[in-house]
This record gives structure tokens, sequence and C-alpha cells, in this order.
């Protein structure tokens, strides 16, 4: 897998192969889809190496603009399909945006694993 982190001085996106799981940190207000490519590109090189079962672990990302949320949703539906993958979201009750915005992904993956702590 080429594409293992995509940084910038407001957020984090790191993928950690041996877990299968995409960790997000930070602040992610990025204005429109050319400017979440990257993001889209790691998450897509993710799917290409075929894990059985990927954890999307939001719960250090503080913010997510709409267009953030409909790249993440776009990335779903999409997983969905095109592969068995088992997916996992990880979020927090601590950040309110979560609670509210992340059982809509279950719209388009209903075996999706939701944990919101």
């Amino acid at each position: 897998m080429a594409i293992t982190e995509v940084r910038d001085d407001d957020y984090c996106i790191q993928y950690e192969s041996s877990s299968a799981t995409a960790i997000f940190e930070g602040k992610l207000s990025l204005r429109g889809p050319a400017e979440y490519a990257p993001i889209a590109d790691l998450l897509e090189s993710v799917v290409l190496s075929e894990p059985e079962h990927l954890t999307l672990n939001l719960q250090k990302l503080q913010f997510l603009n709409s267009s953030g949320i409909r790249v993440l949703s776009k990335f779903i539906f999409n997983l969905k399909k095109k592969t068995e993958i088992r997916v996992t979201v990880l979020g927090t009750k601590d950040i309110a945006w979560q609670s509210k915005s992340l059982k809509n992904l279950k719209k388009f993956m209903p075996e999706l694993t939701l944990t919101i702590e």
C-alpha cells in the first residue's frame, strides 16, 4: 500500500495496516471534494489492500464539515457496492457532531458496526 498518512497543520489521517485501522485526528474543514481527494485516495488504497475488516477511528476528529461528511458517506456507499470488507466506525459522545452524523453511515451500509462511546 503506497499511502499510509495524509497530514496537514489541522489534521492527520493515518492507516495502520497491522490493525487495518484508519485513525482520523484534528479538524477537517476542507473546501470540497478536490481538497478531500488525498484523504479519499488514502481510503481507496486501503480498500485495494483488501483487508477483511476495516476500522475507521474518528474518536479524535474534533470537526468534520459537510464536504467531509459527504466524502466519508460516498466512501462507505461505494465500499458496500465493491467489496465484502466488514467496517467498524468508532466515534465518541464527547464530540457532538459524531453522535448526530455518524449514524447516517448505516443508511449506506446497514451491516456497518457503529460504536459511539
